[in-house]
């Protein structure tokens, strides 16, 4: 999907994905040592290593801030800090940006990064990239060098959303003659460079010993992919992987937190921005009607729901903000769980004999989540017919392109997309309400206050309006050796930084 396919795929992909650590003195050995390769075990593999052209979260988790740096980067607290720019201005009129670039980095093809490759990268976003995201730079009348080391950056109006956006895989940083063959073989200034990709098995990254920011601890990268979580589980407990950042059965989290061998391991509970949607497609169909979109909402028991199909595992939220961002409201009180008021709902829609296409991902809380669903709107008088599709392709042919699709449980896990998955009506959600641009416009282009005050009236709007049902957050459930250092509490971006890892 475009900026929202991404983050839906990206909530998919970041969802399926369940990192696993370092291996032993090698990717294979079984040893608890802990040597110079550190092995990723994730269940959703990239379908590119182009992330200009294709959606989908899997491909900057591997290699955004690892083989692509940005400008500014957000850092385990959500703030804005410097990146490959030591430092940025902003005029008065908030429309120009200053940044003063180091002078000491360079691609692995072995070229200078410089103010000219910024400009390059970010007028490329608006002229080559394809993927619906690229809307954010929209803003951007022109980015030039006017030195070596400087940047400047003018905006058509001011944007509070713009250099956020520069943390994200918008702002990664190329140079003309690094991008030959994105999907192959990605340039950039990173800690890491692309060494090997074996496709259906692992993706391999060896230290960029040219780096010009801090040395990584760990020499090789093997991000491995596995067919099912379970799979995945068992290589943790055998000690091939090092790290499990996305635990896809929380329900399992006890063999590694009092099983026999939990003394080797350590488990980290935190949160994500990835919030599981039941998405609705509005365009046609009983699904284009308020009140049968209402009854959904207060006819499904979300703590039941979150505990029967994700052990009780995350944050129930009620709309598309999560707590971590600065606008966050709890909406959970809007549809509070009413059996009898959901039928009466459904009776006043006018809509009869209701049965629904649930199309899912492949994908563990996917898989896991839907019969509950289906289950629950049983018993307001709504038949759902369940039908799980290939992830990525099939998924993202079907129910993102196509819209062939009448409801869906997707993870949207870009941070900051609720105006990219409801702000489109073209997305695949078909949300249409002409009340929520003026919002989001007014939220981007006013002051801090006018933004926190602008997003809560959208989330609001988007709430009441049934655009969605909101499961749950994703927790941030991780499984690592203990003499790793360096795992993130919060997931909050789209990048894990392997070059933040060490060892005790």
């Amino acid at each position: 999907m475009s900026v929202s396919f991404k983050r839906l795929v990206v909530g998919l992909v970041a969802a399926a994905l369940a990192l696993a650590g370092c291996s032993s003195s090698g990717s294979g050995s079984s040893s608890n040592k802990i040597g110079d390769t550190v092995t990723l075990g994730l269940v959703a593999e990239p379908p590119s290593l182009d992330f200009t052209t294709t959606d989908g979260a899997a491909t900057p988790q591997v290699l955004l801030d690892n083989i692509y740096e940005t400008l500014v980067k957000v850092d385990n607290k959500g703030k804005i800090v410097p990146a490959l720019a030591k430092s940025w201005k902003v005029s008065d009129d908030r429309l120009t940006y200053t940044f003063e670039l180091v002078d000491n980095a360079k691609f692995t093809n072995g070229k200078t990064f410089t103010a000219d490759d910024a400009a390059f990268s970010i007028n490329r976003v608006k002229t080559d990239w394809t993927i619906s995201l690229k809307k954010s730079f929209d803003v951007v009348t022109s980015a030039t060098a006017t030195s070596p080391t400087e940047l400047t950056v003018v905006l058509a109006h001011p944007s509070n959303d713009w250099l956020y956006r520069m943390t994200t895989r918008l702002g990664a940083m190329m140079t003309p003659n690094g991008i030959a063959d994105l999907a192959n073989t990605p340039i950039g200034t990173g800690p890491y460079k692309f060494a090997k990709w074996t496709r259906g098995t692992s993706i391999e990254l060896v230290r960029n010993d040219n780096y010009w920011g801090t040395e990584p601890h760990f020499k090789n990268v093997v991000f491995k992919y596995f067919n099912n979580p379970t799979s995945m589980n068992n290589a943790m407990l055998a000690g091939t992987i090092d790290v499990v950042t996305t635990v896809q059965a929380p329900e399992s989290l006890d063999q590694f937190s009092k099983g026999p061998k939990a003394s080797g391991l350590q488990v980290i509970e935190g949160t994500t921005n990835g919030e599981v949607v039941l998405s609705f497609n509005q365009s046609q169909g009983p699904l284009a009607n308020l009140k049968v979109r209402q009854a959904i909402r207060t006819g499904i028991d979300h703590k039941a729901l979150l505990d029967n199909c994700w052990a009780g595992k995350g944050t129930l939220i009620g709309s598309m903000v999560p707590p971590t961002d600065p606008w966050y409201e709890d909406r959970t009180k809007d549809f509070p769980y009413d059996q009898k008021k959901a039928k009466e709902l459904l009776k006043e829609s006018g809509e009869q004999n209701i049965t629904l296409r649930l199309r899912i991902p492949s994908l563990p809380y996917a898989v896991a989540c839907a019969p509950e669903v289906q289950s629950q709107l049983s018993k307001i008088g709504i038949k759902v017919d369940i039908d799980t599709l290939e992830f990525p392709a099939k998924w993202l042919d079907t129910v993102y392109k196509q819209h062939d699709y009448d409801m869906s449980i997707i993870a949207h896990v870009e941070p900051r997309d609720l105006g990219s998955v409801f702000g489109n009506p073209d997305y695949y959600t078909q949300y249409k309400n002409p009340a929520l641009q003026p919002l989001l416009a007014a939220a981007d282009e006013g002051t801090e206050q006018q933004q926190i005050d602008n997003m809560k009236a959208a989330a609001k709007l988007i709430s009441e309006d049934a655009a969605a049902d909101f499961l749950f957050l994703l927790p941030n459930l991780m499984v690592a050796k203990k003499e790793i250092t360096g795992l993130p509490k919060n997931a909050i971006g789209e990048a894990f930084r392997v070059a933040d890892l060490g060892v005790k």
